[in-house]
């Protein structure tokens, strides 16, 4: 096909500029071009339409040398996007008139790892259909193999130590190709030409079972009274021992792609009930990992939706409604409606559901609040005490990656955790930053995000930055990600906390430019960042808490606000939280400061008697033992405790989280609260919801319809005040972040009656609405104020 724009020299193709002479070519194409398949993709269709030249990898993404006639090299230009490997994801393509002296063949070449990196990274994805026949297909030389891969599949993120992305510069560095995989990586008709990790079992890595010790376990060898050998295979095959250890209630740890994971069979009460007392995680909830779609629906209530979720290339851990009679242990999710499942992601997990024939617990391999175990030392250090035996290997990981986690709304995905299978995807901002930015994150759910021209590169989650190894994590990664996109900040994003550790680690950060982004802001900044927007908007950012500017802890927030500014234009009336972090841990103390010398007959007051008068005193005292906070998230807490629903925490949130869970979803009414105008700022009472919660409860309403009419008196609050300051600004558009906004029973109320309303509402789907999305709020801010000059918060 001859593309007559051609003759011109100049092809406006979408968002790229195209510039071409008429005989010979170079290309650039810039984007996730690398460890895509790409270079093979460009191989094939350029011997195809009988072009000569060369392709390769640079620091830049993949160049491409071109020489034929000219509607060949039209016809190549525009296939060049239209028909590219399915993980590639290109963002630019600059073509240049050149001569080129090609040899009448078309070659890969070695690749060129000078020069400044621009290239990006593709995230790990999951074994794709292909390689998944070949594990099946006992006449393939990889059935039954583990670590069967292609350019469509496999580990990426979690093996590159250094662009480009080059066997040499992976941890497969150190398994020397077969004659069989290199006759593959050569042949530009395989699906392996030129795949990075290739790999079989006569020259990859090995799996091994070994006990929590280190040494050989029992399982290998076998015993009296286990299943037939059909059934486990031959003694001494690790992954028969895996099921073994299983099948007799034992804590199996797996390495993964990025880390190591606790698994017990999920149907099994008392070995799930021993995997919480032995990783010290008391009540949060256990991923579950299912075979296929149709072990999901036998579990969960699975639609459109999160089906997609499910299937995706990602391949989270997907939130889904639990069906009641699903065959899964009480102390796998206790107190929950939901279950997280994910489907197999690596041919090791498609091997060992497909052997244990039954769905398992895939929990991160640690102790409650440490950062998830990858380093096979470490591992065994770390687990001992807590797994049976490992099933492990000897690929190196050499970035630690937890499960992302999704949530299905409104038909697409709401990012809860963004980690393995999406990060390092980078976001694209609004502007061309002028400088390169790092966004140190928040404390809890911290990310990191670095940014180098419009692209915004958010880590994968790192955890709460209180635990020592989860902040070493935190700074190493920084470090990696610096290396790895070439990204040396000159401008530093931090939170106003001073306390926090990643603004500690900002301030101690010599030769940048320091620019602090309150935490709300940093919120709201992030939905607009995640939606593409940069005007300004109502931001509702309701939260556990963050430093405000006035010294005193929001997080029941109305912000006016765009991505370079923002004004307090509302909030919840401040209370005190008696104990200050007490108060976060034993959400009891705030039942007692919103009811301020009420209910002292109430159970939640009877229940902590011995306390109750010292804490209300505490409160009404108020200063530093005391501090105020406008927290909606310890205003559900307080109704949480006031119901009996959770008076102590055993993981962030979870008072909040089960008080949603209890909710009657048919129940309508709703509670009212008071808004007031203090100097012309939105005051909301949130006490009023509290009290009606009591008196209710003293009324014999049961807890179900209480929990309901809370959540909905909040989402009217919301309303009410968007409604306030449209009608003062005339501003249409509202934006919700904090992680209040995972509540799924209060998002969809709030956004329903929002856009019943006339608004517009922004919601997120790419980075959490918790403080795993600060990050990218943060340098949205930064590159934002870095354009216009110095700007006060």
């Amino acid at each position: 096909m001859s593309d007559p724009r051609l003759a011109d020299g100049v092809i406006q193709s979408g968002p790229f500029s195209l510039q071409t002479g008429p005989m010979g070519v170079r290309v650039r194409v810039e984007g996730v071009v690398q460890g895509v398949g790409f270079r093979p993709f460009v191989h094939g269709l350029a011997t195809r339409l009988g072009l000569a030249g060369r392709v390769g990898n640079d620091a830049h993404g993949v160049f491409v040398e071109l020489e034929g006639g000219h509607g060949e090299i039209a016809e190549f230009l525009v296939r060049l996007e239209r028909d590219a490997p399915p993980l590639a994801a290109i963002e630019r393509v600059t073509v240049t008139s050149r001569a080129v002296r090609a040899d009448g063949r078309f070659r890969i070449v070695a690749s060129d790892p000078s020069g400044a990196s621009r290239t990006l990274v593709s995230p790990d994805i999951a074994t794709c259909a292909d390689c998944l026949a070949e594990l099946a297909d006992p006449a393939d030389r990889r059935y039954r193999y583990p670590f069967v891969n292609c350019v469509n599949c496999g580990p990426r993120l979690t093996i590159v130590r250094t662009m480009p992305y080059d066997r040499p510069l992976t941890t497969m560095a150190g398994f020397a190709m077969c004659d069989g995989c290199l006759a593959e990586y050569h042949d530009p008709a395989d699906r392996r030409f030129h795949a990075q990790p290739i790999c079989c079992p006569a020259c990859g890595p090995a799996l091994r079972l070994v006990g929590a010790a280190g040494e050989p376990p029992a399982e290998l060898v076998g015993a009296a009274g286990d299943p037939p050998a059909e059934l486990v295979g031959a003694a001494g095959d690790p992954l028969a021992g895996a099921v073994r250890v299983l099948r007799r209630g034992g804590v199996l740890a797996v390495k993964g792609l990025g880390g190591y994971h606790l698994s017990v069979p999920a149907a099994d009460e008392d070995a799930a009930a021993e995997l919480r007392r032995r990783k010290q995680r008391e009540d949060k909830p256990f991923a579950v990992m299912i075979a296929d779609l149709a072990a999901a629906r036998r579990l969960c209530e699975v639609d459109e939706a999160g089906a997609a979720l499910l299937t995706d290339r990602a391949r989270p851990v997907v939130l889904l409604p639990r069906r009641p009679d699903a065959a899964v242990a009480g102390a796998v999710a206790p107190g929950s409606r939901e279950l997280g499942l994910m489907l197999p992601y690596t041919p090791l997990h498609h091997l060992l559901l497909a052997d244990l024939g039954a769905p398992i617990v895939l929990t991160s391999g640690n102790r409650s609040d440490e950062p998830i175990a990858y380093d096979d030392r470490d591992a065994l250090e770390r687990l001992g005490g807590i797994a049976d035996a490992f099933l492990t290997h000897d690929r190196p990981i050499h970035l630690r990656a937890d499960d992302s986690v999704v949530r299905p709304f409104r038909g697409k995905g709401m990012a809860v955790r963004r980690s393995r299978g999406h990060a390092p995807r980078p976001f694209t901002l609004a502007w061309e930053a002028p400088r390169r930015i790092l966004g140190c994150g928040a404390e809890l759910k911290n990310t990191f995000c670095l940014v180098k021209g419009r692209h915004a590169f958010v880590s994968p989650h790192i955890g709460d930055l209180e635990d020592y190894e989860t902040f070493r994590s935190y700074v190493e990664g920084i470090e990696h990600f610096a290396a790895l996109f070439d990204v040396r900040p000159e401008v530093v994003a931090h939170d106003l906390h001073p306390e926090y550790l990643s603004t500690k680690h900002a301030l101690g950060l010599p030769d940048v430019e320091l620019v602090a982004v309150q935490h709300h802001h940093a919120h709201v900044a992030a939905c607009l960042a995640d939606n593409g927007e940069h005007g300004r908007v109502i931001g509702v950012a309701f939260d556990g808490l963050g430093y405000g500017l006035d010294g005193t802890l929001w997080g029941g927030e109305f912000l006016l606000a765009d991505l370079v500014a923002f004004e307090r234009a509302g909030h919840l009336a401040p209370v005190p939280m008696p104990g200050g972090s007490a108060a976060i841990r034993q959400p009891w103390r705030m039942a007692a400061a919103y009811l301020d010398g009420e209910g002292e007959t109430s159970a939640v007051a009877r229940r902590n008697e011995r306390r109750w008068g010292q804490v209300s005193a505490l409160a009404r005292r108020g200063g530093t033992a005391a501090p105020l906070t406008s927290s909606a998230g310890r205003l559900f807490d307080a109704v949480a405790a006031l119901l009996g629903v959770r008076d102590a925490i055993t993981y962030e949130g979870q008072a909040a989280i089960e008080l949603e869970q209890l909710a009657d979803a048919a129940e309508r009414g709703g509670y009212p609260a008071a808004v007031s105008r203090d100097g012309g700022v939105l005051v909301v009472a949130g006490s009023d919801l509290v009290r009606a919660a009591l008196a209710d409860l003293a009324a014999g309403v049961g807890v179900p319809v209480i929990s309901a009419r809370f959540h909905n008196g909040v989402s009217d609050l919301i309303v009410r005040c968007c409604r306030m300051l449209r009608d003062g600004t005339g501003l249409t558009t509202v934006a919700l972040s904090g992680g209040v906004f995972q509540n799924l029973l209060l998002l969809r109320r709030t956004v329903d009656r929002l856009v019943g309303a006339g608004f517009r509402v922004l919601t997120h789907s790419g980075v959490p609405a918790n403080d795993g999305g600060i990050s990218l709020g943060q340098v949205a801010v930064a590159a934002a104020r870095d354009r216009l000059g110095p700007v006060s918060p």
